[in-house]
């Protein structure tokens, strides 16, 4: 089991790491980090919101606290949330925190589904917000993984369900549950490649056309094979899309299962969505290899990293 801190505080670490690598702006001497790793903060602020709840109340509500923490980002980004009713967010920590008002990269689908998201109604799988299928679903799902690190079909049915409550698309919410899936499976002991076999096998229920699952085992073939890194990332996309990005990340993480610093450089130098896919290997890998194979310099040029660090504790502390 990997349940400890080593590997938690690599899972939040790894994403911020890469995020910033991915991402290459420097304020100062820090790395800046992308709307990726803010709302991946975001995230851990609504499930330890939504876990709170649970252990006082009974009732299990992580979605819809999921939902209002997303609304929490969007003040951060225009200043106001959707609905004047949702001024009871606060007063509220992570709002305390000046830096998360900076705007990185902003995703256009995230910021205007949860704008136009009013009277606590927000897209869901069955009733589907639009028809995105962009990366910002699941570059923000590794917390759930970590969250429901016990139960890898919660996992991937929260991450799913997290992931339309701003992309409609199955491209987009199902990468989404697949990588909750594979942190969770990871943090219980499994390597990398057992994990996303049995996250296909989860997806492939859902997956009505196959197109994801093909291009996600996709890229466990192409990991395997000896096809040069440049030519075998160019057949997964780009990485705008969802499934791309995700299936972009999982070969770079399965390609240097045991060299977090080589996974990194080579998905922060691809030509296509680099932070992304930076920020979701790094998840991936932080997971499996733990926070001290994580390049300590990256750590202290990286801004933020506390935030990580606090964030990972706070939801290792739910795990009962």
């Amino acid at each position: 089991m990997k349940i400890s801190k080593d590997y938690y505080r690599g899972c939040l670490l790894g994403g911020v790491v890469g995020d910033a690598e991915g991402y290459g702006v420097y304020e100062g001497e820090k790395k800046l980090i992308s709307d990726n790793s803010q709302l991946t903060f975001f995230t851990v602020d609504g499930l330890i919101w939504a876990d709170h709840k649970a252990n006082k109340r009974g009732v299990y509500a992580y979605i819809p606290c999921l939902f209002y923490s997303y609304q929490k980002w969007l003040y951060t980004q225009t200043g106001s949330f959707a609905d004047k009713n949702y001024d009871f967010l606060f007063p509220s920590e992570i709002l305390e925190c000046e830096e998360l008002f900076a705007r990185r990269g902003v995703g256009n689908t995230s910021l205007e589904s949860l704008a136009g998201s009013i009277n606590g109604k927000y897209g869901t799988i069955k009733n589907r917000i639009n028809n995105s299928k962009s990366c910002g679903a699941v570059m923000r799902a590794a917390p759930i993984g970590m969250y429901f690190c016990k139960d890898s079909k919660e996992a991937y049915n929260m991450g799913c369900q997290g992931g339309a409550i701003t992309h409609g698309n199955p491209k987009g919410f199902l990468p989404a549950g697949f990588l909750a899936y594979i942190i969770s499976d990871i943090l219980k002991g499994e390597d990398i490649e057992s994990s996303a076999m049995g996250a296909l096998a989860e997806l492939k229920k859902d997956d009505e056309k196959g197109e994801i699952y093909a291009i996600l085992k996709k890229a466990i073939l192409l990991a395997k094979s000896d096809t040069d890194c440049q030519t075998a990332m160019e057949q997964l996309g780009t990485g705008w899309i969802g499934s791309e990005a995700m299936a972009l990340a999982l070969y770079c993480s399965l390609k240097f299962e045991n060299d977090f610093e080589m996974a990194i450089n080579v998905a922060s130098h691809y030509s296509g969505n680099k932070d992304t896919i930076s920020s979701i290997c790094g998840n991936l890998l932080g997971a499996h290899l733990g926070s001290l194979e994580i390049p300590y310099k990256w750590v202290h040029e990286t801004e933020l990293t506390y935030f990580a660090v606090t964030g990972a504790d706070k939801l290792l502390n739910t795990v009962k």
